[in-house]
């Protein structure tokens, strides 16, 4: 288990080769939940040799721009809600379900993979679908088999008939939430592709 404000690194590994890192802050690691912060001017890694569409989309930017993220992640669950803030003053724009691989956690942090078929809502009750163009182009392409694409789309149906009877599962006063001033932008460590 990690303390409050340890830096960690979140890579993505896509069959067993990790392509992308960016340092996170911990905010809370209990048994039943990982909470962590992407600030603004975290820096982006890329191991662009081992992505099959490189370079990485995010490339350009260099690190996280704006307000910053929040990641609300449950142990073995196939997504995540990312918390976001727009404006000033800073403001709640959106929740966000970022399909993905359970997080898995590792010396430096945890690997995951970005399932790309996302859900958002301003609300916590409407939600809207994205990149399902972009996700259904990854299954063609072979990126995703024709069984973990259905599996995605299992899960993204499973959460939306979840949140449509019970509520959201995650606590809505992350929704103003904010980060510690003291904590530095965290670096993402050499030897991270590894």
């Amino acid at each position: 288990m990690w303390r409050r404000g340890d830096a960690i690194v979140r890579r993505e590994v896509w069959r067993g080769l990790p392509y992308a890192a960016i340092p996170v802050v911990v905010v809370c690691d209990e048994p039943e939940l990982l909470a962590v912060y992407t600030p603004e001017g975290a820096p982006f890694a890329f191991n662009d040799c081992e992505w099959p569409y490189a370079p990485h989309p995010w490339r350009r930017y260099g690190a996280w721009q704006g307000h910053g993220v929040l990641m609300l992640q449950r142990p073995a669950e196939a997504s995540a809600i990312l918390v976001f803030w727009e404006g000033e003053p800073r403001r709640f724009a959106r929740w966000y379900l970022n399909l993905q691989a359970p997080f898995r956690r590792t010396a430096i942090g945890f690997d995951s993979l970005d399932h790309v078929l996302d859900l958002w809502s301003t609300d916590g009750r409407t939600w809207h679908v994205k990149d399902e163009e972009v996700f259904e182009q990854r299954v063609d392409d072979g990126y995703f088999t024709a069984d973990e694409g259905a599996s995605i789309r299992v899960e993204a149906e499973r959460f939306l008939v979840d949140v449509r009877t019970n509520g959201p599962w995650w606590d809505e006063t992350w929704a103003d939430w904010r980060p510690d001033p003291l904590w530095p932008v965290p670096r993402v460590p050499a030897g991270w592709e590894r």
